[in-house]
Parts: structure tokens; sequence; C-alpha cells
């Protein structure tokens, strides 16, 4: 057990057991330079044959025509360290065979086709096409004024197989696709799936202009977690459901337990102030009572505190009491 835990790890680092039996595994598999998403869970008596397997929407669409063979390797491999050695192969062997169906001439009538489509979209919303007519950005704005792009990547049979879209979303972007289907039909259901995720971004986005995000420090519009800054060494960690952005989110407390536990009997007895029909932020601040700080109130505050700070001019140096990142403050003059 223990040569194949070391092995496993040796040729896949990126794919770690979740549990102390390890019946769970979760994590990347990497082939042609990028890494695919996978989660392995095996029965109690950890045989093989018998293990699910669940892939991010990306891997198993390459995939999707090796599916059968790899269930037969799934029933006949000795071990995962065998099965993940042959979906490797297999994966780098469906990612080389996709790149040569992309790698086709474009003749003038699908060039013609395609330029028609695009006009059909608007000429605005094109961000670029690139040299083989394959892959084709186009932008769009939610009600809310955001900017988000999309990339279209045709396949060798389009239109009678639909193109893969790629997205900066929170949720799985399901495109309904006929043979009849243009970009016109994607550049519609990518408006629909914005408008449908406008209030998820206000959510997020009044957090990170209100509040100290420490965490991520530059979020992507996929990302749904955030931990926040609440007072001297403490945090919350939110994770906010996409689908129903201003209802009472995954958190944990961060910090000193005589600190965080008040706050967590605290919350858990304002529950029923919770409003669905305010904001997230509104909500945490109602059940907490609290406001949160603002990030230059609280460096300001910490810095000026601490022994290894120093000051310039009207400008603080020192290191942040979470991270110990360096902190550069500009500190606001007053005019006599």
């Amino acid at each position: 057990m223990a040569e194949t835990e070391a092995n496993l790890l040796r040729h896949f680092p990126l794919l770690l057991p979740q549990n102390r039996e390890k019946t769970v595994y979760e994590g990347f598999i990497s082939a042609q330079g990028s890494d695919f998403h996978l989660r392995i869970v095996l029965p109690k008596d950890r045989q093989l044959k018998n293990a699910r397997l669940l892939f991010s929407w990306q891997l198993k669409n390459i995939l999707n025509e090796y599916r059968q063979i790899v269930q037969q390797r799934l029933k006949q491999s000795a071990d995962l360290v065998s099965f993940m050695m042959e979906l490797k192969m297999l994966l780098e062997v469906a990612l080389k065979n996709r790149q040569e169906l992309c790698i086709r001439p474009a003749s003038r009538s699908f060039c013609t086709d395609l330029l028609n489509e695009i006009g059909a979209v608007g000429w605005d919303k094109l961000v670029c096409v690139d040299t083989s007519f394959s892959t084709i950005k186009l932008k769009a704005e939610d009600a809310s004024g955001r900017k988000h792009l999309i990339t279209v990547k045709l396949k060798a049979k389009y239109p009678v197989e639909p193109p893969e879209c790629v997205v900066d979303f929170p949720v799985p972007f399901s495109l309904s696709w006929t043979p009849q289907s243009s970009l016109v039909n994607v550049h519609s259901q990518f408006l629909a799936a914005l408008d449908s995720l406008k209030v998820f971004w206000d959510v997020m986005d009044e957090i990170d202009e209100k509040t100290w995000v420490l965490e991520p420090e530059k979020p992507p519009r996929s990302a749904t977690a955030r931990r926040i800054a609440l007072g001297h060494n403490v945090s919350i960690n939110i994770e906010v459901d996409p689908r129903h952005p201003t209802m009472l989110p995954e958190f944990c407390f961060l910090g000193a337990d005589h600190v965080t536990k008040p706050l967590g009997i605290k919350l858990s007895g304002n529950l029923h102030l919770w409003d669905p029909e305010n904001s997230l932020l509104q909500n945490l601040k109602d059940v907490l009572e609290i406001d949160f700080p603002a990030r230059t109130v609280l460096e300001g505050s910490w810095l000026r505190g601490l022994s290894t700070s120093r000051q310039s001019f009207n400008v603080l140096f020192g290191d942040c009491p979470y991270c110990s990142k360096p902190i550069t403050l500009k500190m606001s003059v007053r005019k006599p």
C-alpha cells in the first residue's frame, strides 16, 4: 500500500487523497501542458472496478469518444497507479487527435459562412479571430456594465459538431446546439447566462469594493470564495452559491478562539435577521452586528501599532499581520 501511494505521488503529484481511508482522491491530471480536474471515489474495499470517476466538463468533453475504453481500463487495471498511467496516455492521444483535427485549411465557403455569422452577431462584438478561423473571441456587457469574454473554439465538423466555449463563469456554461445553430446562438446564450449571474456578480463586487478581501488578491469572475478581514488577526471565509447569492453562504471564522467563538454565537443567534431581499454584505453586517472595516483603516491602525513599522513623510511601511506580506500605505494629509 505504501509503495502504491509513493508511486502515485511521484507520477501524479497533483492528485491527493481527501480522507484518511484514502478512498477519495481529487486533483489534476496533466497532459500536453495543461491540467485537468478529476475526482476518484473508491468503495470501502478499494476495488478499482467499482470506483466512480468524476471529470471536469473539459476532461469529460475530451474523453467523450473514449469513455468505453476508460471504463474498460478501470475494471481491468491492477491498481490506481496503473489506471492513472493508462488514463494519461489515453488523454495524450485524445488531445493529439483533437489538435490534428483542428489543423485544417479553411475553405473559401467556410470562411465566407463564418464571416457572415460574425456579421450577424455584430462586428463590434468581435474581439479577435485566429488565422485558421478556428478560434473566435466575442465580448459582451452584462446589465451592470461589466465586460465579459467568451472564447469559441470551432471543431472540424462545425456546425454539425458544437463548438467548445470557454468562459470565466462560477457555473458550467451549457450550450444548446443543433446543426442549424451559429455564432448568433452562442452569443445569445452567452448573454442569457450573463443575465442569470448578474446578482451573484453584484454581490461579489460589493464585497470586493466595501471590505478588505484578503484572498484571493485578484479574484476572477469564476471565484465564489472570499476571505474578508474583520479586525486584528480575525477574518471570515465565505463560499457563495452562484445560483442563490443572497442566501446564507458557507462560512468559517479564522483567528483566535476567544474572538471567533463569540462571533459564531452571535451569527447563530441572529440568523432570523437574514433577509434574502438584502445584499449578502448587508446581511452579514446585520447578523454579526459589525461594520466591515475598510482596507486603508485596518492597515493604518495596524501599521501605526507595529514596532516594525516606519513612516516616511505621509507613507507608512510594514508587514500585514495576516500574511506577513509588505504593505505600503499612503496616508491622507489634512489641510490646515
